[in-house]
């Protein structure tokens, strides 16, 4: 239990230093600045930001929220992301489905991480500017076919039916979504996600995310038609309903389609 204690105090620490670095990259790819190279700075008055500016949490709170150098507001997007991503490290930790004790678990749980630094980023900048941005993407993906090779070898499937069966369900449906409507009512970003997804979950998962972004969608969608905050015309970004599907099937989906199997398609 206190190994347990110590760890997960460990994971948020590094959640949050993470969380930070997603705030960072954010900022970077939309400016197209170098997102390894480049220093972080004020997006106000661009000044190259100290050691002290860039503890997590801390330094948020300390400065009130505003620049040290311009005063200006910093937002409170950039603490949000370093709890939350420390949240989901100690989260992920706790309830990681495929165990510590082999290697290939152990590297898969690694890459989990890694997906949920750039899963955020890309939260926030879909959630600003529309836009899943293929640098972020195709590191996905890459990561993906690394993951589903360590998955495969834990549970024994064939490595190719696995990646080629989970492309599927969310690239599938979504790209002939896209290619019906002419990117009108789904973008080409949220396929190329949706390849990531499969990649990385299987196609059961995968279906699974499928179903679970779209009832997120379906509570947000509809009531914001009933309040006139949203009208048939107004674009909504699905990415992010896409990657809080994503962690949720990615920690909890062999629990959701147990339950589905056993008190749906038996009493079928």
């Amino acid at each position: 239990m206190m190994i347990m204690v110590t760890n997960s105090i460990l994971f948020a620490v590094l959640g949050a230093a993470m969380g930070s670095f997603a705030g960072a990259l954010v900022w970077r790819l939309h400016t197209g600045k170098n997102f390894v190279s480049d220093r972080s700075q004020c997006e106000h008055c661009h000044h190259v930001l100290g050691p002290l500016d860039l503890v997590p949490i801390f330094s948020w709170l300390i400065l009130k929220g505003r620049c040290r150098y311009c005063n200006a507001k910093i937002g409170a997007t950039a603490l949000v992301l370093e709890l939350v991503v420390a949240a989901l490290f100690v989260v992920s930790y706790i309830f990681w489905p495929l165990g510590f004790t082999e290697v290939a678990a152990q590297v898969s749980f690694v890459i989990w991480l890694i997906y949920i630094i750039l899963l955020a980023a890309l939260f926030i900048y879909d959630l600003k500017w529309f836009l899943l941005p293929d640098k972020i993407v195709f590191i996905l993906i890459g990561l993906a076919l690394v993951d589903a090779f360590c998955r495969t070898l834990l549970v024994g499937e064939n490595y190719f039916t696995y990646i080629a069966f989970g492309a599927v369900p969310v690239a599938g449906l979504y790209g002939l979504l896209y290619f019906i409507s002419k990117g009108k009512w789904v973008g080409f970003g949220d396929v190329k996600l949706g390849l990531f997804i499969g990649f990385a979950l299987g196609w059961q998962k995968a279906l699974l995310v499928l179903a679970v972004a779209n009832l997120i969608g379906f509570f947000v969608v509809i009531p914001g038609l009933l309040s006139k905050k949203l009208s048939r015309t107004s674009k909504v970004p699905f990415g992010p309903f896409l990657i809080v599907a994503f962690f949720l099937a990615g920690l909890w989906g062999d629990y959701f389609i147990n339950w589905y199997i056993l008190n749906v398609l038996l009493l079928m």
